[in-house]
């Protein structure tokens, strides 16, 4: 029977990082974002905050796999925690960006906080973990949260771009 293995020469499939830490998932199987718009009161005013105007959550399934797969699971557990207590990042920008730092292709965000990480193992895919994390993005006020958006069409049109 062969063994499960990860080619590292290539570009990981995402980065998830604390802003010191980068914890590379070289094979996402599938990523979905959840957006929930909040609709304005009926007979609000027309003055606008500058608060987010939708909620997002972030759905990513990855398989760790080879020798380093419980290395990296932990690793994940303590981005997971380290989401909910506050990050080195926000200890560094003085609270100007905090949270957990996700890098795709499809997308850039930061400020994310894990609500949920599922780790499942099977005897048919020996050498394999399962990760299931689910994210809570949680925005600061202000442009930085857009100009990222914005950044994300920029790297996601790179990576298309690539020769693989």
């Amino acid at each position: 029977m062969g063994s499960s293995f990860a080619s590292y020469l290539h570009t990981p499939s995402a980065i998830l990082s604390d802003g010191i830490i980068p914890v590379p998932l070289w094979s996402v199987t599938q990523m979905s974002i959840e957006e929930t718009y909040s609709l304005p009161q009926i007979g609000g005013t027309s003055r606008k905050a500058a608060v987010a105007s939708h909620d997002d959550v972030i759905t990513l399934t990855a398989v760790l796999v080879g020798h380093e797969r419980f290395a990296w699971k932990l690793a994940l557990e303590n981005l997971a925690e380290a989401s909910r207590r506050g990050t080195a990042l926000s200890k560094l920008t003085q609270g100007a960006v905090g949270g957990l730092i996700l890098i795709t292709s499809a997308t850039i965000r930061t400020d994310l906080a894990v609500q949920g990480m599922t780790i499942s193992m099977s005897a048919q895919r020996r050498e394999t973990l399962d990760v299931t994390l689910r994210m809570a993005h949680l925005p600061r006020p202000g442009s930085l949260a857009k100009l990222l958006d914005i950044a994300s069409v920029g790297v996601g049109a790179l990576t298309d771009a690539l020769p693989v």
